[in-house]
């Protein structure tokens, strides 16, 4: 079964961004900007370029500087906000205080502290696609390893049950749990059915929470990224993945 795009997303943005310091001493780790736009801003342009018209962008962290940023922004997608300014949820607690917003069809999530180009089809259009809900909760976008520019440390998954296109690899995950690492990085990218909030922790609490209880139940997926990627955790990561967008530029 495939489905349509999603009409809404949720951006991640109320984290306080402690590895980007001094960057973030001053302002919130979305406004930090990467080739002269904003982290926030080039995850919601994505989102515009996909055809997404709605995304709920929660905030914590200097939010009202957030605030003044995005009541500037033109143009598509149409925002709404979660204020977390008192109670900072953690990824999984902020979708739960938004999630009235998706009403009760599928939708995209983004960290917003990743840097992403497509080779073809975008990210966001190829995870629709391939996002099956009669046998998925959720499906994540991953990178090889080899390819994740900027992730500290190791893989997180392992990807079963796939197709021998190694270029459009999608298929069951599974953490990496006692092994040394695993070829797979989660791109800060996925899709997800509101279903898999079911019985979802109250209060702050983590996405991996939900995904682990995904995976153990056969419905956490995986789908491997076209294009390059670029983690934004730390300044050197901020300039590293500039680097990347204007190499991409200049070789296109």
């Amino acid at each position: 079964m495939t489905i349509a795009l999603p009409k809404k997303a949720m951006v991640l943005a109320a984290g306080k961004g402690t590895r980007m310091r001094p960057l973030t001493d001053n302002m919130p780790k979305a406004l930090v900007q990467v080739d002269g736009t904003a982290l926030i801003d080039h995850a919601l342009d994505h989102l515009a370029d996909a055809g997404v018209p709605q995304a709920m962008i929660n905030f914590h962290y200097f939010g009202q500087q957030l605030v003044d940023h995005l009541a500037q922004r033109e143009g598509a997608p149409q925002i709404a906000l979660s204020d977390e300014s008192n109670d900072l949820l953690e990824t999984g607690g902020g979708v739960v205080k938004a999630l009235a917003f998706f009403d009760d069809g599928p939708f995209f999530v983004i960290n917003g502290d990743a840097i992403w180009t497509d080779d073809d089809s975008t990210a966001l259009q190829r995870l629709a696609d391939a996002f099956d809900p009669d046998t998925m909760d959720v499906l994540l976008l991953l990178v090889p390893l080899a390819d994740a520019v900027g992730h500290p440390g190791a893989g997180d998954f392992f990807i079963h049950s796939v197709g021998d296109n190694t270029s459009d690899l999608t298929g069951r995950l599974q953490f990496r749990g006692d092994a040394e690492s695993a070829p797979y990085v989660y791109a800060s990218i996925h899709i997800c059915h509101p279903d898999l909030y079911i019985d979802a922790p109250q209060g702050a609490f983590s996405l991996v929470t939900l995904w682990r209880r995904a995976a153990e139940q056969g419905r956490l997926f995986g789908l491997v990224h076209k294009g390059r990627w670029h983690d934004v955790g730390t300044p050197k990561g901020r300039d590293e993945a500039e680097q990347m967008l204007i190499d991409a530029r200049t070789s296109s």
